[in-house]
């Protein structure tokens, strides 16, 4: 019998319901929580792409005078923000190419800290966790990659 299938005893047992809400807590589907790491990850850079795309001359004034990305020429380097921001969002809340999405998101993340908002660490934690989750452990079972991967087993 396990703590699920225990009737809550308070009497006997202070700590029944807390122990009845943890394992109730453990049995959520790693691929429930994986959708919303996928959400939030979408919703955070969709978001900053769509914003980059309703004003393109102010995103490419910003990318000419404060975010000085190293390398990239600003217009291209606002153009593959979009794109990367947009792209790979869209990407990871379907469940497609998620880890490698999720690597380059991470990647822009680690430039935006490093060269243009190094003041804006405790929203980038924030952003690596949920990412870090879908890197390590990939998109859970509600995902086009856990389709692909399951139809490439049957037909091996």
């Amino acid at each position: 019998m396990t703590v699920l299938d225990m009737p809550y005893r308070a009497a006997r047992h202070p700590l029944a319901l807390l122990d009845r809400a943890f394992a109730l807590l453990n049995a959520i589907p790693y691929s429930v929580i994986a959708l919303v790491a996928r959400a939030a990850t979408f919703s955070v850079f969709f978001r900053a792409g769509t914003q980059k795309l309703a004003d393109w001359n102010s995103t490419l004034l910003l990318f000419q005078n404060e975010y000085h990305v190293p390398v990239l020429p600003p217009q291209v380097a606002a153009y593959v923000a979009a794109s990367m921001e947009l792209g790979g969002s869209i990407l990871i809340l379907v469940g497609l190419a998620t880890r490698l999405s999720v690597l380059a998101l991470l990647g822009m993340v680690l430039v935006i800290q490093t060269f243009i908002y190094p003041e804006a660490w405790p929203d980038h934690i924030q952003w690596l966790a949920f990412m870090f989750l879908l890197l390590a452990r990939g998109p859970g079972k509600l995902s086009i990659d856990a389709l692909l991967e399951s139809w490439h087993r049957r037909r091996m």
